[in-house]
């Protein structure tokens, strides 16, 4: 499985919080780029719906996978977490992307190392 594709199923033991397992540093030593997606009633969804609209997600992060470090979807919050190398405009771009697959997908922010 490649570090871009989304994990969804029970888990046995509750998740560590996402601040520590966020990278930070991408394998060189840059800093990455970070963004943060909700996508409003995704838990309520049925399970099919549920499943076809991470599979749409799952698909755009391959189509950036030399740029996304990590993904990780809480379905608890209804909160999509991305980090990626420091690529201009990819915060915004890749959010387009996510959004045209997506339509209900809400960008909250962005963080852009300083």
């Amino acid at each position: 499985m490649s570090s871009t594709e989304l994990m969804c199923g029970p888990g046995l033991e509750p998740a560590e919080p996402l601040y520590t397992r966020v990278p930070i540093r991408d394998e060189t030593g840059q800093y990455l780029s970070d963004f943060m997606m909700i996508i409003p009633g995704l838990r309520r969804r049925s399970v099919d719906m549920r499943q076809e609209i991470i599979g749409r997600i799952d698909h755009v992060l391959q189509l950036y996978k030399r740029t996304v470090v990590f993904a990780d979807l809480n379905l608890k919050t209804n909160v999509l977490w991305v980090s990626v190398k420091p690529v201009p405009g990819i915060c915004l771009e890749l959010p387009a992307v996510i959004k045209f697959h997506v339509p209900e997908a809400l960008l909250v922010s962005h963080r852009i190392p300083g």
